[in-house]
Order: structure tokens, then C-alpha cells, then sequence
């Protein structure tokens, strides 16, 4: 399936596999992607033989991710591309040779549908799902270049506020590999705010071979962040965009100093 551009809501929904791309300005310098934005699965697939509260959870999609992501596209004018597919299908955030790029289990939860599939089952996934999402990204990478704007690429996550009955103290994560230019001074504008418990490379690490910041960025050298929201933060759309709004304003002052760097 090919790319699609972003639709009103009175449109009708993307399909399961299609991308959402939000038109913006490459003079911005700015590239949004949400790589886990949705938990949609196409209905022959009949959820994966999961429960539909399954589908809810943290292992589907990042929560409130989508909705801070088209926020802080709009805020900013930037254009930003969303996955249109469950992360349970197949995870745009891994390399094509990683062991969790179809996950079986998933904290805890076992998938019927991922149980047996073999290879030729996760070589039709990339094909239908993981390879556009990843072609729209490109593109939009290569539209910002030759516009002599390259841009610097800023993805957006979600965490759950526990991990295996531990709570998270973070109310923000910035994911950085590299000399992390651009994720230092986010880090610093978050902890500037005064209000906020901000984790460098937590609550997990960055620089995932092969995933997309290392297939986007990484590998043309430039600029990137992957910042992560706890969930409980942005669970509800109005707070998911008022956080979009609040990134919107921290990064273009972020983005200045770490090309100064």
C-alpha cells in the first residue's frame, strides 16, 4: 500500500498499513515522526487473536503519541509522518534483522497471531506495513534536503508510568546515541521548565541499530532526538496536545543551540 496524505476528520480513516503524512514547511528544519501512533490491525486479521483490552495497552501503540505529535506538527508548521499500523503487526522502531521486529510476547501477553509466523509471514508484514511507513519517511527526508533544509528528525514516544510493578519517576525521556547534540539541549530546556523529572537515555537507551532514527538520521548525519512521554501524562487528547505545544515551544531554542555546538 502507498502513502496517503492526512485527511479531515470528516474524511474517510486511513486503512491499516497507509501512512499519515502532515504536510509542513521544510524551512522549519524539523521532521516529526511517530512510529507506534496507532493500534490499528486489518479486521481479516481479527486483532491478532488478542482481546480487545489488549489492544489498549502500551503493546499495541504509544499512547497519547499521535495526538502530541499532529500538536506539535501543527504548532511548529513541520511536516511529520505517522505509522497507520500496530506495533504488534510489525515494529517500525527495529531493524528488519532484529529478533523483536514481530514480537510473540509482549510484556507478558501472547500474540496468536505472531505465534507461528515465519518468514515469508514478516517478509508480506514489511512489505504491506513496515516499507511504506519507511519510504514516507524518506521521502520526506529527501523533499527537506533538496530544499537545502536539512532536517533534523524528532521522534516521538510514550513509556508506561511502571515497569514490571517499579514506578518511573520521569515525566519525560530524551533517547540519544552519538554526541546527542540535539537531545542534550532538549534535555536541558525540560529541566529549565522546573517542574519536570527529565531522564537522559532513560528509561531506555538510545542508538537501536537499525532503528529509525539509526536508518534516517544516524546514517546521513543529522540531527536527532527521540523523546518519550509517561503515558499517564498524555493519556487524555487534551493533555497529549497541550505536551505537543509545550515541545513545540522548547525546540526551536534547542535546535539553535545544538547546531551551535
Amino acid at each position: 500500500m502507498g502513502t496517503q496524505m492526512a485527511l479531515p476528520n470528516d474524511a474517510v480513516p486511513l486503512l491499516p498499513g497507509e501512512v499519515e503524512i502532515i504536510p509542513g514547511d521544510p524551512a522549519t528544519g524539523v521532521l516529526l515522526l511517530c512510529d507506534h501512533a496507532t493500534n490499528a490491525i486489518p479486521a481479516e486479521l481479527d486483532g491478532l487473536g488478542l482481546p480487545a483490552q489488549q489492544l489498549e495497552r502500551h503493546i499495541a501503540y504509544d499512547i497519547g503519541a499521535a495526538e502530541m505529535t499532529r500538536a506539535m506538527a501543527a504548532a511548529l508548521g513541520a511536516p511529520a509522518v505517522l505509522s497507520n499500523f500496530s506495533r504488534l503487526l510489525i515494529d517500525p522502531n527495529r531493524g528488519r534483522d532484529d529478533p523483536t521486529l514481530v514480537m510473540r510476547i509482549s510484556d507478558g501477553a501472547l500474540v496468536p497471531g505472531n505465534a507461528r509466523i515465519d518468514e515469508a509471514g514478516i517478509a508480506e508484514r514489511i512489505l504491506r506495513y513496515y516499507a511504506p511507513y519507511d519510504a514516507a519517511i524518506d521521502a520526506a527526508v529527501e523533499t527537506a534536503i533538496v530544499a537545502e533544509h536539512p532536517p533534523a528528525i524528532v521522534s516521538l514516544h510514550s513509556f508506561t508510568p511502571f515497569w514490571k510493578g517499579v514506578p518511573r519517576p520521569w515525566h519525560a525521556g530524551v533517547l540519544w546515541d552519538r554526541e546527542g547534540r540535539l537531545a542534550q539541549a532538549l534535555i536541558a530546556a525540560l529541566q529549565n521548565e522546573g517542574d519536570l523529572i527529565v531522564g537522559d537515555n532513560e528509561p531506555y537507551r538510545g542508538g537501536l541499530p537499525g532503528d529509525t532514527i539509526d536508518r534516517h538520521a544516524t546514517r546521513r548525519g543529522l540531527l536527532d532526538a527521540l523523546i518519550e512521554i509517561r503515558q499517564d501524562l498524555i493519556g487524555e487528547p487534551h493533555a497529549a496536545r497541550a505536551w505537543g505545544r509545550r515541545l513545540a515551544r522548547l525546540l526551536p531554542g534547542s535546535l539553535a543551540i545544538a547546531r551551535e555546538m
